[in-house]
């Protein structure tokens, strides 16, 4: 039996017509979430058995290039075809990408599954987002969004703990094989899922855009791509002086300032009203706090001389943050407008970096670093989580494709942008065993470009 989508509105995600659709989406939301941070607590063991100790970090940027590409790709194929296609490819990549790793031998080899599973996960996302938009209504939406924030931080606190487990106990191989199954499982959960809802919605909205827009977007989704990739490769143990790698550095960021406004909502980087300061949002959000996440382990081991079971504690209560914040973002009845949840969520993550700036700079015990994490945490379960919602809202069905690459492409971009300016700073400025003011000058700055999603939130309103 069929169910009507577009007038259907009792119940929720887990109600009867949506209840096959949800637990596919939430179980593959869960493996990419899972295959993420279980990749980055083996991939110490994975370095050294495969000599690849200085390449450690091509391990991530291979990944993330790839994933850019699978984004902007995704936003194409869905105009043309619907998400469902896109979908079942992603999951096949996901898998051979997993797959590869496992059974490498060689660096190359290991880095050609990473690519793969970037590429794949890059699908995936963005093909689940516009399912979500098609499927479900907008009254079901936000509940939604709160169970695949869950288990997005499910798999954070989970994760780690199960993949230092297997990397001890098996070996690292089995983190990447373990992938393997449960993503062809999901395979015929979605297809089975197919059944149990109206999917004419999923392949019958036309696209507003045409065939030479769908082209160049292509072309420039690779060019931003192999520019954030220049730009990673550029900022590896920089130095401050002039050297071929400070060249590509700049050349990619060049790039990147080049080509993105392409893939973007046009005014986007004017801040332009509605989507365009949306997706901006998001990609502060994003930047700000993967970029000072990143370094937290960092700065509590080396500065605070903090066990790394303590520094996983402190990153775990972000996690629980996170939780809680999109549980908030999805009972409208509790909260206010919901553009006013973009303004929260970056006054909190505001909050959050100018608190770890002070730890740092004042050498306050590592324990207060909690209170920061938990208040970036809530900001992004209710700021992240929001932008989706309200991307989906303001622009029309025959726009979710596009939109929802839009919205993946900032997470992204936002993440290795953000990630690679702290890399820079830390690596030109480093002085091993006196890093306080350095990372409370690096926190401080993260902070004010968090602090700029609260603009960014107020013109959200249209």
């Amino acid at each position: 039996m069929r169910t009507d989508t577009t007038t259907t509105t009792e119940g929720g995600p887990l109600s009867r017509p949506y209840v096959e659709v949800t637990v596919a989406v939430l179980a593959l939301v869960t493996i990419v979430a899972f295959e993420s941070m279980a990749v980055s607590t083996a991939m110490p063991d994975v370095a050294r058995e495969l000599h690849a100790v200085r390449s450690y970090g091509y391990a991530f940027s291979v990944m993330l290039t790839a994933q850019l590409l699978g984004i902007v790709v995704a936003g194409v194929w869905t105009d043309r075809s619907g998400p469902l296609p896109g979908a079942l490819v992603g999951q096949l990549l996901l898998a051979a990408g997993a797959a590869t790793c496992g059974m490498s031998m060689r660096l190359d080899l290991f880095l050609v599954g990473r690519a793969l599973t970037g590429l794949g996960g890059g699908l995936l996302v963005v093909m689940l987002y516009v399912i979500a938009g098609r499927v479900y209504p907008e009254a079901i939406r936000p509940r939604l969004f709160t169970y695949i924030s869950a288990a997005w931080v499910l798999p954070s606190l989970a994760g780690p703990p199960v993949s230092a487990w297997v990397t001890e106990n098996l070996s690292w191989r089995w983190v990447f094989l373990g992938v393997v199954v449960p993503v062809l499982v999901t395979i015929v959960a979605l297809a089975r899922a197919q059944r149990r809802v109206d999917t004419s919605r999923l392949r019958e909205v036309v696209s507003s855009r045409d065939h030479h827009t769908h082209v160049r977007t292509a072309w420039a989704g690779l060019g931003v791509a192999v520019a954030a990739g220049a730009v990673q490769l550029g900022t590896h143990e920089l130095v401050v002086q002039w050297s071929p790698k400070t060249v590509v550095a700049l050349l990619g960021l060049v790039g990147v300032g080049a080509i993105a406004p392409v893939l973007l909502p046009k005014a986007t980087l004017l801040m332009g009203r509605g989507l365009p300061s949306v997706v901006l949002a998001r990609a502060l959000l994003c930047a700000a706090f993967y970029g000072g996440i990143t370094y937290v382990p960092l700065f509590l081991v080396g500065q605070r001389h903090a066990s790394l079971q303590v520094a996983g504690l402190v990153l775990a209560v972000g996690a629980i943050g996170w939780a809680v914040g999109a549980w908030y973002q999805g009972h409208d009845s509790l909260h206010l407008p919901r553009y006013r949840l973009v303004e929260v969520g970056g006054g909190l993550l505001t909050a959050g970096l100018l608190w770890l700036s002070l730890v740092a700079w004042l050498n306050l015990p590592a324990w207060l670093s909690v209170l920061a994490l938990l208040l970036a945490g809530l900001a992004m379960g209710a700021g992240v989580t929001t932008t989706t919602i309200v991307g989906l809202e303001v622009c029309g069905v025959e726009q979710h494709g596009e939109t929802s690459s839009a919205l993946q492409l900032a997470d992204v971009l936002g993440s290795v942008l953000g990630i690679a300016a702290v890399t820079a700073a830390f690596a030109a400025v480093h002085r091993p065993g006196h890093d306080n003011p350095l990372f409370g000058a690096l926190f401080l700055g993260l902070a004010v470009v968090a602090l700029v999603v609260v603009p960014a939130g107020q013109r959200i309103r249209t």
